[in-house]
Order: structure tokens, then C-alpha cells, then sequence
């Protein structure tokens, strides 16, 4: 370990990439071991980002979403294996038999619900947007404002989707599950999800810059002015600017918390701990355990436990989770042992993980450029990838691609616009890497087969299915 080694390589590392600005933090049983400002949190005027800076951490609220529920349900308040309907009566799913859709179910998105546009409707419906084809396109197609939780479940209920499975059978990353979630807190507790989550979570572990709201009214006061602006490129690839937070009313819990590193290192180092903070068990050990523990494998490969991702790395266990809207890309978990890491930035559509495992990499005492993929190409071909070819679908907003052909000897795949070839990894797991440059991974597709043939495919976390005839 060596501070003063990741300070400079961390610096060079953003300097690099050209973001506006970060904040890291990483906490040990110690307490802070490491922490740094880069960049700048406006630019008219520039001033530069500081520990006390507020960002916002997009779906790395859900975590903290999920752990609502579990202290609720140590508390013999709600239990995870109640039914949806319990709390929402009038949500459907087609095909699927109303009390088999649990909370359990929604929290590690094995509901069967596949990507779908509610969040996408509601981000264009409410917020300030830019002018863009996306953003007329969700405009167009928004049923309605989906600014209440009503909407969405009226619009899951009338099944104009094919679900994935039935719950349980499928891991696919659903927002509109962590939607439900939240109102399902509100019932469960007797108080807003905001007000549970300020008094249960956020002051007894001292996260005093840190709020879940809407639209940042409360974290501009709460931060006294010292909040973060938003960055993201034009298509010239131009930094461009402003201060019009995503708002998205009925996906609460799903991504609307701000907060700065140093808060949330305090509540990853928490997790770690099992519910403990400074010597007391401010949260329940039982709640902790429930969220990550033991009903979970330990694994190379990651496996989704309730708002985070679990896995073995290096013989540790490491729970992580990103997020990503506009001018927010972020990164956060812990590593058994009490130590905890946060990655915050203030630029949109941009992959945190290389920062995350530079911090991991000192912590581990590895090269701080070492890369940690789950699924490493086994350099065998694979012997019948005709089963694979086809073209998968994913309506998360605009409709976004994955075609797989066989071309020239090779199993390619054009991902969301990106050419990639894909190499085996073993069973059903393929790394997708750049076309014209194969040290960049774009993805890790992983694909599903019923009689001979694959009828989706899981890129990163969303599962897109085949294209019907």
C-alpha cells in the first residue's frame, strides 16, 4: 500500500481520460487512508471540486434502497418474501401468477421483467433536456408523464412486453423494480423512503452531505452551494454544461440520492463492517447479512445480491456498484475487512470501473494498472456458433442493438452501434472486445439457448432478446 503511488497515478489517470472532475475516498479500519479532489465542480466560474462537493450517484442508491428494506424486515415490518401485490394489488405481469413477484425478487432483478422505457419517459417527461433525437423520441412515445408510481405499474400491468421468465428464473437489470421498491418502503415503514433513509441510515453514520431527493432542491441547501454542475460531450465530443438534474418522480429510491465520497465510503466501510459504524451497530447485523451475506455465492463470477454486485477478487470479497445519468458517472463498494472505496464523477456516459480498480490494486498491494474482468477469453473456438447468430433487441429508451453474425472465421457482434468480436470465455460466456482495438472490452455478453437455440443474450447487466421474425 502506498498513498502517495496512487495519488500520482490517479492524477495522471484523470488527466488522461479529461474529466471535469472526481472525488475519491477510500476508508480503512483505520479510518480515511485515502482521499482526493480532481478537477473542477463548475467551470463558469471554475471552481474546483473539493471532499465537500455534492454529486449525484445515480443507481448507486439502490443499494441503500434495498437496505431499507431488510432493516424493515429485521424489524418484523414487511419480510422480502411478501408478495408485490401485497402492497401494489392491481400490478399484473402476463403469464405469470400474481404472489409468485416478490420484494426479493424486484431487489435483485429476477423479476422477469425485461428492460423496458418508463425511467427513460419519465427522465424526458420531467426534466430539462437538450435537444436530441433521444430526447424527442421519449417525448413521442411517453404514454404519459410518468410522474407517478400509479403509471408505471399500469404500464407493466398491460403487458405490452414478453417477460423473460418467471421471477426468480432470470437476472435482468430492471429500474422499474427499484421503483416499486421505494413506495413499497413508504407502506412498510409508515414514513417517506426520504425521511426512513435520513433517520435510519444518513445521520447515524454521520452522512450529513448526503439526501435522497427529486430534483437537488434539497441537496443545493444541504451542500450550501457546494454541489457539483453536470457535464457531458457533444457530438463533436465538445465538454458542454449545465445544471438541469435528471428528475424522475416515481424511481425514487432507483437513483435520486447525492451525497459526496466521503459519505459513501462511510457507508460502504459500514457494510463491511456488518452493520457497524464507530464502535456501535447503527444498522442490524441480521439486515447487513441479508443484503450481501451468505444467501449469496462467493465467485469470480459476480452474482446480483440485493442493490449490489458480489465477487471474488483475489481471494476477497468484493460488493460493488456503479451508476450513470446525466453529468453522473460513479462507482462505489468495500472489500471485506473494513475497507471501503467511492469514485465520484460529474460527467455522463462514462465507465468508472478503472478507477475503482486502481484503488483496489493499491489496497490488494497488486500493480495499480492491473484489470480484474470475471470472464477471460480461454483462447479455444467456439464450435457452434450458428446457435448464437441472430438479432437481440433491449427497449431501455431507444431501441438498442446486439447482432451477432459469423463472418470470416469469427463470431462478431455489433453492440449498440460498436463492431466487436467475441471470444469464448467457457460455457455460455463471451468477451465482447473492440474490433479495431482488442485491448478495449466493450462487454461481457453471456447467452441462453431453449432447443438449439439462443433466444437472448445478457449484455452487462441487461438481457436482450431475439428479434421475432
Amino acid at each position: 500500500m502506498n498513498p502517495q503511488k496512487l495519488d500520482m497515478y490517479l492524477t495522471r489517470l484523470f488527466q488522461q481520460r479529461g474529466y471535469p472532475g472526481m472525488t475519491v475516498c477510500i476508508r480503512g479500519p483505520q479510518g480515511i487512508y485515502f482521499e482526493k479532489a480532481l478537477g473542477y465542480r463548475s467551470l463558469q466560474p471554475r471552481i474546483p471540486a473539493d471532499m465537500d462537493t455534492v454529486f449525484g450517484i445515480a443507481s448507486m442508491s439502490k443499494s441503500i434502497t434495498a437496505l431499507a428494506c431488510c432493516i424493515l424486515e429485521a424489524e418484523g415490518k414487511m419480510s422480502l418474501e411478501d408478495p408485490v401485490v401485497k402492497y401494489f394489488p392491481d400490478l399484473h405481469i402476463p403469464g405469470t401468477p400474481d404472489q409468485w413477484l416478490t420484494v426479493e425478487t424486484l431487489a435483485t432483478h429476477r423479476s422477469g421483467l425485461p428492460p423496458m422505457e418508463p425511467l427513460e419517459w419519465s427522465i424526458a417527461m420531467n426534466s430539462r433536456e437538450r435537444d436530441s433525437l433521444w430526447y424527442r423520441e421519449m417525448r413521442r412515445t411517453a404514454p404519459n408523464p410518468m410522474n407517478r408510481i400509479e403509471q408505471i405499474v399500469e404500464y407493466i400491468s398491460a403487458g405490452n412486453y414478453v417477460p423473460l421468465g418467471a421471477p426468480g428464473e432470470m437476472m435482468s437489470y430492471s429500474n422499474e423494480g427499484y421503483a416499486l421498491l421505494s413506495y413499497i418502503v413508504d407502506q412498510a415503514a409508515g414514513i417517506p423512503l426520504e425521511q426512513f433513509l435520513r433517520q435510519r441510515i444518513f445521520e447515524p453514520l454521520g452522512m450529513k452531505r448526503t439526501v435522497l431527493d427529486v430534483d437537488a432542491g434539497e441537496a443545493r441547501i444541504l451542500s450550501g452551494g457546494n454541489i457539483t454542475s453536470l457535464f457531458e460531450r457533444d457530438a463533436a465530443g465538445a465538454l458542454v454544461w449545465d445544471d438541469n438534474w435528471s428528475i424522475l418522480p416515481p424511481f425514487r429510491g432507483c437513483g435520486c440520492v447525492k451525497s459526496t465520497a466521503r459519505d459513501m465510503a462511510a457507508y460502504y466501510q459500514m457494510l463491511s463492517q456488518g452493520g457497524l459504524w464507530q464502535g456501535k451497530q447503527v444498522i442490524p447485523a441480521q439486515a447487513v447479512e441479508r443484503l450481501v451475506g451468505s444467501a449469496f455465492p462467493l465467485r469470480s463470477k459476480p452474482v446480483y445480491c440485493l442493490g449490489l454486485e458480489k465477487r471474488l477478487l483475489e481471494g476477497r470479497t468484493l460488493c460493488q456498484h456503479s451508476g450513470g445519468l446525466h453529468g453522473v458517472s460513479t462507482i462505489g463498494g468495500f472489500l471485506d475487512g473494513g475497507w471501503a472505496v467511492t469514485v465520484l464523477c460529474n460527467e455522463g456516459d462514462l465507465d468508472m470501473e478503472e478507477f475503482l480498480w486502481v484503488c483496489l490494486n493499491d489496497l490488494l498491494e497488486l500493480p495499480l494498472d492491473t484489470r480484474h474482468p470475471w470472464a477471460v477469453p480461454n483462447g479455444q473456438t467456439f464450435r457452434q456458433p450458428e446457435m448464437l447468430c441472430g438479432r437481440y433487441l433491449c427497449h431501455e429508451g431507444l431501441t438498442a442493438h446486439c447482432v451477432v453474425t459469423w463472418e470470416d472465421g469469427l463470431l462478431k457482434a455489433d453492440y449498440q452501434d460498436r463492431k466487436t468480436v467475441l471470444h469464448w470465455c467457457g460455457k455460455n460466456v463471451f468477451a465482447a472486445l473492440d474490433a479495431a482495438d482488442p485491448e478495449k472490452r466493450v462487454s461481457t455478453l453471456q447467452f441462453y439457448l431453449r432447443e438449439g437455440k439462443a433466444w437472448c443474450v445478457r449484455c452487462g447487466s441487461r438481457v436482450y432478446q431475439l428479434a421475432r421474425p
